[in-house]
């Protein structure tokens, strides 16, 4: 990479003191996604069990949580850009404990889809507001280093969630489970509440009509320069989410891995992640993020293709796919905050209904990939392969439309 390529001084990160503080509350806030999807998977057959149902049942519980956080992110866009952006943050966390309790006292496993969808619906207040906060305070080059920090979080909620969800189980019972996501909650709230900063700039409060609102999304979803950043982190991290739909039946069905083993692949996996964030954040210090990102999406789509001709040669040990799996998620620790920061980049003026936007179609993204897994069938490495390659060339295609 050319000098070139190297931020200026004027783009060069603030000194740690000055945002670790805030960071972590940031972190938090952006924790609220994964944490609430993970902590419960461990408790999901208790869950079977105690309301004597189907597992068909139970797993709704996820797919209303998943529709809630596509649908309430367009929600708290504009609202976040009107009123600023703690309004909308404590109005979120208010509904994601009420939520959580009323998930803690559940008479029917109904009850609980509904107030899941309740919960994401404030839940995704967090990312929403935190992604808005942090395009409110940095420029694109700040921002990538710290969207770099948080996206670390992604990787270690999935290593120490489901866990802390299992040992709640096994002391307590899954009603645990939600009380605890509730006690979270309200830490957060307060938090926010003494510590995080009113950053909306006056100048940039946007009227909240809803044909406004409308007329805003519309001109960010339909931005060459956003969509051509968004994109490519979209479809990175929906190639994540084919992994996390298949490995499962991948390694245990195919591989014959235990519940175990598959467990501690999966942190290990996750941990690849955390390795890309990191040295993406080192990265930065040197160079852009914009070209970090387009040098991160061609080696994604070069491990992508690996991946998949593994799988298609037929035969082979666990470790010949593994390998390349730990590497294309490594990618994802560059692509998704370098992307997200240039995307946010080109909507400064109105951060909150930008972060609703890339919010809402890596969510959206997320649902269509299960269901894509799901069809094509799981039985094999091969549809999961298939998927993260075919993610992999739409990203590169994604990032050339800027140029075009």
């Amino acid at each position: 990479m050319a000098d070139v390529d190297r931020p200026s001084a004027a783009q060069r990160p603030l000194a740690p003191a000055r945002f670790e503080p805030l960071f972590f509350l940031l972190a938090a806030l952006t924790g609220f996604a994964p944490l609430t999807t993970d902590i419960y998977v461990p408790a999901m057959p208790a869950m079977q069990q105690a309301f004597a149902t189907s597992a068909a049942a139970v797993q709704l519980t996820l797919s209303t949580y998943f529709v809630g956080y596509a649908l309430g992110q367009l929600f708290y866009g504009p609202v976040a850009d009107h009123f600023g952006r703690k309004p909308p943050l404590y109005v979120g966390m208010a509904l994601f404990i009420v939520a959580s309790v009323a998930c803690g006292l559940a008479p029917t496993v109904g009850w609980i889809a509904g107030a899941r969808f309740i919960q994401a619906i404030g839940a995704c207040a967090g990312s929403v507001i935190a992604r808005a906060v942090v395009a409110d305070l940095f420029e694109a080059q700040q921002a990538a280093r710290v969207f770099a920090m948080l996206t670390m979080v992604m990787g270690v909620a999935p290593i120490v969630a489901p866990s802390a969800g299992a040992y709640l189980l096994a002391w307590f019972g899954w009603e645990a489970i939600f009380w605890a996501l509730a006690a979270f909650g309200v830490a957060c709230l307060v938090l926010s509440w003494l510590k995080l900063p009113e950053t909306l700039n006056a100048d940039h409060v946007a009227p909240l009509a809803l044909g406004d609102a409308l007329k805003r999304y519309v001109e960010i979803a339909t931005d060459r320069r956003f969509l051509g950043y968004c994109l490519p982190g979209a479809f990175g991290m929906g190639g994540m989410f084919a992994y996390i739909a298949g490995s499962a039946f991948v390694f245990i069905g195919h591989y014959h891995f235990t519940a175990t083993g598959y467990g501690l692949l999966f942190g290990l996996n996750s941990c690849g992640i955390i390795c890309g964030a990191q040295v993406n954040r080192f990265l930065l210090r040197r160079y852009r993020a914009e070209t970090l990102l387009r040098r991160a999406l061609m080696v994604q789509l070069g491990v992508a293709l690996i991946l998949l001709g593994a799988a298609l040669s037929g035969p082979t040990r666990a470790a010949v796919i593994a390998v390349p799996l730990w590497c294309y998620l490594a990618t994802i620790g560059f692509v998704f905050p370098n992307a997200m920061a240039m995307a946010m980049s080109a909507f400064r003026h109105r951060a909150g209904s930008a972060s609703a936007t890339l919010g809402a179609i890596q969510s959206a993204l997320a649902s269509l990939t299960a269901i894509i897994v799901g069809a094509i069938g799981s039985a094999t490495v091969v549809p999961m392969a298939l998927v993260i390659a075919g993610y992999g060339v739409l990203a590169v295609a994604a990032s050339r439309w800027i140029d075009a």
